[in-house]
C-alpha cells in the first residue's frame, strides 16, 4: 500500500513470503535464476491484470493462497529439472501430482476442464515466455536455451496431461495408463 506521503508498506506476511522466495532462488545458480526470478515478476503481473477474469475471479483468498503455494512448487520443481541435463523421474512424479491436486481442485468447485487447463496453460505461457527471451536478457546461447525449453515443455506436459486424467477418472473414465494396460492383454 502506498500512504498519502508517497511512503510504501508492506504486510509482514508479504515480507516473509518474499524473503522465503529470494532464499529458495538463491540456492539455484546460473541461467536458472535469472529465468525464475523473471518469471515470479511476471506471473505476478499477469495475475494482478487478469484478477476478474473468470477462470481466476472463482476462488476465494485461501484458494489462492493454496494455488500460489502450488504455483511455487511447481516452480521449484521446474528449476530443479531444467537445472538436470536428464533424467529427473521423481521431479515428473512430482509434478503429476501437482496437475491432479490443481484439478481436484477445481472438481470440487464444479469447473470445467478448460477453465482448469487454461490455469495450468497462463503459468506454463509465462514460464515459456521469460524463457524465449532469455537469450537476449541474460546473453545466453541459442542451444542452452532450447535445452530449457525442451525440459520445461516435458514436465509442464505431465503436469497437464495429469489434470486431463484426474478429469477422466473423476468422471469414470478409463485414465491412460488402465488403456495402455487393455490393449498390451
Amino acid at each position: 500500500m502506498v500512504t498519502p506521503g508517497g511512503h510504501r508498506r508492506f504486510s509482514v506476511a508479504d515480507l516473509d513470503r518474499f524473503a522465503e522466495e529470494r532464499h529458495r532462488l538463491r540456492v539455484v545458480t546460473g541461467i536458472e535464476q535469472v529465468w525464475a526470478e523473471q518469471v515470479l515478476t511476471q506471473a505476478r503481473t499477469e495475475i494482478s491484470r487478469h484478477r476478474a477474469d473468470p477462470w481466476l475471479s472463482v476462488f476465494d483468498e485461501s484458494a489462492r493462497e493454496h494455488k500460489r503455494v502450488l504455483g511455487r512448487q511447481l516452480l521449484d520443481i521446474t528449476l530443479k529439472y531444467i537445472a538436470l541435463k536428464e533424467g529427473g523421474d521423481e521431479l515428473l512424479e512430482q509434478a503429476r501430482a501437482i496437475g491432479s491436486e490443481h484439478a481436484e481442485n477445481a472438481l470440487e468447485i464444479h469447473m470445467p476442464l478448460v477453465a482448469a487447463l487454461k490455469i495450468v496453460l497462463f503459468f506454463r505461457d509465462t514460464m515459456f515466455n521469460v524463457a524465449l527471451h532469455l537469450p537476449e536478457v541474460a546473453h545466453m546461447k541459442v542451444e542452452a536455451n532450447a535445452q530449457l525449453l525442451r525440459r520445461m515443455d516435458a514436465l509442464l506436459a505431465e503436469v497437464e496431461l495429469s489434470v486431463a486424467a484426474t478429469y477422466d477418472q473423476a468422471r469414470g473414465q478409463p485414465s491412460a495408463h488402465q488403456l495402455d494396460s487393455t490393449r498390451e492383454q
